[in-house]
């Protein structure tokens, strides 16, 4: 009987978080973070503090492709990291950047490479409105260098299984939790490195 009413609680609070999802200034825990992270992202690549012995100063990001992971870069020798999915082979940004630009439920548009290297994302081609079933998830970070948009962004995404993969069109990507988190400790202006 108590099993009954643990779940009948669960699934209350869950769909509350669903719910708060939707709205446009969604900030907050999802329903998946009530399990400890998002569900089908291998535990490897969930949220974590760890110690960082590198070179870039605090409030830096450094995005490390091979490795699949972002590091928001803290004093006192320490990170957040994060879990990413990164580009296909080729396809990844490297080097420094900034971010020029931030927004929430971001609409998206495919670029003419994407589309003429994967001809089905031209149905696309007028947009996509901000939401769950956009493939930029509940934040964007826009890349700048040299104050021009690059059109590489660090992004949620709707496909969270994809973490940890080499399979977007060269945008990084985390779980719509983690880019929540990412974008509320990131000012416009943070120094971006990939590696």
């Amino acid at each position: 009987m108590d099993n009954h009413r643990i779940t009948r609680r669960l699934l209350l609070i869950g769909s509350l978080g669903l719910l708060a999802g939707c709205s446009s200034t969604w900030q907050g825990v999802s329903f998946p973070s009530l399990y400890g992270g998002t569900p089908g992202v291998d535990r490897r690549y969930r949220k974590r503090h760890v110690r960082y012995d590198g070179n870039e100063p605090a409030g830096t990001i450094l995005v490390d492709t091979s490795q699949r992971y972002l590091y928001s870069i803290e004093s006192g020798g320490w990170a957040m990291r994060y879990g990413i999915g990164v580009g296909e082979e080729g396809l990844t940004l490297k080097g420094r950047a900034v971010v020029g630009r931030k927004a929430e439920w971001p609409t998206w548009t495919p670029t003419a490479s994407m589309i003429r290297r994967k001809p089905e994302l031209a149905q696309y081609a007028g947009g996509v409105s901000g939401g769950p079933h956009n493939p930029l998830g509940a934040s964007a970070l826009y890349l700048y260098r040299n104050g021009q948009d690059t059109k590489f962004r660090l992004h949620g995404t709707n496909a969270p299984w994809t973490i940890g993969q080499a399979v977007s069109n060269g945008c990084i990507r985390l779980t719509n939790d983690d880019i929540v988190d990412l974008y509320a400790r990131t000012p416009i202006g943070t120094s971006v490195l990939i590696i």
